[in-house]
């Protein structure tokens, strides 16, 4: 899979597989009778969603930006097997088309040859873009709940707290 373009995708959406605390998450574009998944890191999920929204308030100004009806809120769609690990995101605006580009890739394009990098590549327009970055943000928080006393994440049996010298909470 060299590189797969939705331009625009049917669905682009961030989900994950497994419990709170043992969560892979994936991002999942599906369009024109296939579906591509590609697996990645939760800060990454989480640092995408924020700058979509604010080159959305940036450049989207006098375009709807307001998501269509309450979002996705499906699962991801079976089965989910990861094309490839995200390893390097890019996020675009294309200021001719309006709309919101991002890409997956797998490495580094900068330190890649020709033809070995495989990319996702997703346009979205303004409104698909912001109901993404909502989704996002929900399976972020999703997670464990945090720790009051040092914000690390609490598992279901507790944690060890430095703030409260080691013992368990």
């Amino acid at each position: 899979m060299p590189s797969t373009v939705f331009d625009p995708p049917e669905r682009f959406v961030a989900g994950t597989v497994g419990p709170p605390g043992g969560r892979t998450f994936f991002l999942q574009a599906r369009g024109e009778g296939r579906v591509v998944s590609v697996s990645i890191e939760k800060v990454q999920v989480s640092v995408l969603a924020e700058r979509v929204d604010d080159m959305l308030d940036t450049h989207a100004e006098g375009t709807a930006t307001e998501p269509y009806g309450e979002g996705d809120n499906e699962p991801l769609d079976t089965p989910i097997d990861d094309d490839f690990r995200v390893d390097t995101l890019s996020l675009a605006w294309d200021p001719e088309r309006l709309v919101v580009v991002i890409e997956c890739h797998d490495q580094d394009p900068e330190e890649v040859g020709e033809g070995a990098l495989q990319t996702l590549r997703v346009v979205l327009t303004p409104e698909a873009a912001r109901a993404f970055a909502r989704r996002c943000g929900k399976v972020v928080a999703a997670g464990r709940p945090s720790c009051p006393f040092c914000g690390q994440p609490l598992d279901p049996t507790g944690h060890i707290c430095p703030r409260a010298n080691g013992y368990r909470r």
